[in-house]
């Protein structure tokens, strides 16, 4: 989940304005983080917790539950993108604890929520929500109700969760402090004048101040008006001890714009996107076992999947086809959403039609899956927005958790989507029996290692990819090239040179290159190929050098211990050796960032390409 949050903590007056002001203006300049539903809460001036809180975009909720009514010291706000629930008003944040007397606002995943909440129902707590955060204020509350201090309370409840989360929390019993706790999700402080801030960006509070200390993972602490303490925990002697953090020499002055501080500091928010995808993939992996399992258990009775799909989908379609058929032995087809009529003709009772939509609201994945439970398929949704349309109208839904996704060309949202899909394979292959027990545990732990390698990925060939695009900016045409799960990767990789740097780019199958495509090859036509596995690599081997022996500008990606590969192409990007079935979100990074690099080179802008939308919501 990719939320705003913002929490406040003043001294009398010293915002000039309501609380309830402030945090809305807060929230506003945190909007592209979540506009599903918005919330607040604060301790009035008379000690009492008031939250106001509905479904609906910021200025319709102001409008209605009244932030400039409310005034106080100590708030938090958030503007939701929904995981766990759909949108609406109760599961809305802050979420409270039985008493009323502790709010909590949260961006993540809590994986054993499950298991706590039912632990805290035994207890007797009583569950409003369908969120996973609502967990946070009961465990609070039930530790200060064995006489913890509501600081230490807020860290006992922290040992106890597991996932990837940015927490913030307010407490009637400590008026002036504003909790805060990091694992993965974003989260910083500002440091004001009688005034401190914790937000998901510093967006929310460029306005008050610049000077700025972003969290690590594994750090909670507290703000007053005048105190920011920040912990981390330690094991000393096999036991857990919570320990000061010294983060004085951590503090920044930033000078960013409102602009440049909502895209995290990055140019573009494509960018900022690739950059983000190492917490998108954690977050959908952390959430994935609950949402596919029930899934799973149907594949292992049925004959025939149908993946449908258009752009990016289709692209995560073809690679989860592949999957299925590798690891749990299915019949699977992947189509392109337009063309899917002619394909659903003979689907029946029995089959399973996936509809694969970033947006969930794709008009013609949306009309292929009408037209699969007319003809009594079961039909599933693959989706990144909850209760979209897509979700809605199939009979099971599972999510990526990539977050809000704000450049047209899509990036997080794939590599959440064949990184899902691809746990969805494992987990059918495990069940029907197809997949070996050290297969299934060498292929799920490849998948949980994602999000450090595609920060190592990132980081490695950023530089490299965009001396690259220099080279590629003045080229008109070009080829990208794959076999197996590594035409996929092409085709989605020449979409994006195609969809942000305007180059005509086609991707085909390496076998097919001298069945026509190699006719235009001449010297310095760029050839770019994706190679998953040695397999793929060995037979890829003559085409390369039937593209070398025409002069072709030469770029492949590919695992680091295929040395002939490397010797062949002019500019060789090795990649970390792994599964494919996670080499499928990994080894499409360097595409990307190749695509986003020429873009820029060009003098384009990548977020905007010409003639495009991010939803498709016509025929």
């Amino acid at each position: 989940m990719v939320c705003g949050i913002i929490g406040i903590t003043s001294s009398e007056d010293v915002l000039d304005k309501p609380l309830g002001v402030s945090l809305k203006e807060a929230l506003k300049k945190l909007e592209y983080r979540g506009y599903d539903s918005v919330g607040f809460a604060l301790i009035d001036k008379a000690g009492r917790l008031v939250v106001r809180k509905s479904k609906g975009m910021i200025d319709a909720v102001a409008a209605k539950v009244g932030f400039e009514l409310f005034d106080g010291y100590t708030g938090i706000g958030h503007t939701r993108w929904a995981t766990h629930g759909p949108p609406s008003d109760v599961n809305s944040h802050p979420h409270t604890d039985c008493s009323g007397k502790i709010a909590v606002a949260h961006n993540g995943i809590i994986e054993n929520y499950m298991e706590l909440k039912e632990a805290l129902i035994d207890e007797g707590h009583t569950f409003i929500s369908e969120t996973d955060t609502e967990v946070i204020p009961h465990l609070i509350e039930e530790f200060e109700k064995k006489g913890f201090k509501p600081y230490e309370a807020f860290k006992k409840a922290v040992e106890l969760l597991r996932g990837a989360y940015a927490i913030v929390a307010i407490d009637v019993n400590d008026p002036r402090k504003v909790f805060f706790a990091r694992n993965t999700s974003p989260l910083v402080l500002g440091f004001g004048v009688k005034a401190n801030f914790v937000a998901s960006d510093a967006v929310a509070f460029l306005n008050f101040t610049r000077r700025v200390l972003a969290l690590r993972d594994g750090e909670v602490g507290y703000i007053t008006p005048e105190e920011v303490v920040v912990e981390r925990l330690e094991f000393r002697e096999g036991r857990p001890v919570w320990v000061a953090v010294d983060f004085t020499s951590r503090v920044k002055n930033i000078d960013w714009t409102v602009e440049m501080a909502s895209k995290g500091g990055f140019k573009h928010f494509m960018l900022k996107e690739i950059h983000e995808q190492p917490y998108a993939l954690a977050s959908t992996i952390a959430s994935a076992a609950e949402s596919v399992d029930k899934l799973a258990k149907i594949l292992t009775r049925v004959d025939r999947v149908l993946l449908a799909g258009a752009g990016t989908s289709y692209h995560a379609a073809y690679v989860a086809a592949l999957l299925l058929r590798k690891y749990a032995g299915l019949w699977a087809l992947p189509v392109v959403s337009s063309e899917a009529q002619w394909w659903l003709s003979t689907v029946k009772e029995g089959d399973v039609v996936l509809g694969i939509s970033q947006s969930g609201e794709t008009i013609d994945t949306l009309k292929a899956v009408r037209e699969a439970k007319k003809r009594g398929a079961l039909t599933v949704a693959v989706s990144n927005v909850i209760d979209s349309a897509i979700p809605r109208e199939s009979d099971i839904a599972i999510y990526t958790k990539a977050g809000p996704e704000i450049g047209v060309a899509a990036t997080k949202t794939f590599t959440t989507q064949v990184t899902l899909l691809g746990y969805l394979s494992l987990r059918t292959g495990v069940l029907n029996g197809f997949l070996s027990e050290s297969e299934a545990s060498e292929a799920f732990k490849s998948l949980r290692e994602l999000p450090n390698l595609v920060r190592h990925a990132i980081n490695t060939y950023e530089a490299k990819m965009a001396s690259l695009a220099v080279e590629m900016k003045d080229r008109p045409n070009a080829y990208f090239l794959g076999r197996g799960l590594g035409l996929p990767l092409s085709m989605e990789g020449a979409l994006k040179l195609k969809e942000i740097a305007y180059i005509h780019a086609e991707a085909y199958p390496a076998g097919e290159s001298k069945h026509g495509p190699i006719a235009l090859v001449e010297e310095g036509f760029p050839t770019i190929f994706t190679i998953v596995t040695a397999d793929e690599g060995e037979l890829i081997k003559s085409n390369v050098e039937e593209m070398r022996a025409r002069g072709s500008l030469t770029i492949a990606v590919f695992p680091k211990n295929l040395e002939d590969i490397a010797r062949l192409v002019k500019t060789p990007i090795k990649m970390p050796v792994v599964k494919d079935v996670a080499a499928s979100a990994l080894y499409i990074v360097p595409h990307q960032l190749l695509a986003y690099y020429t873009s820029v080179k060009k003098g384009l802008d990548p977020d905007k390409p010409r003639n495009l939308a991010k939803t498709v919501t016509v025929f």
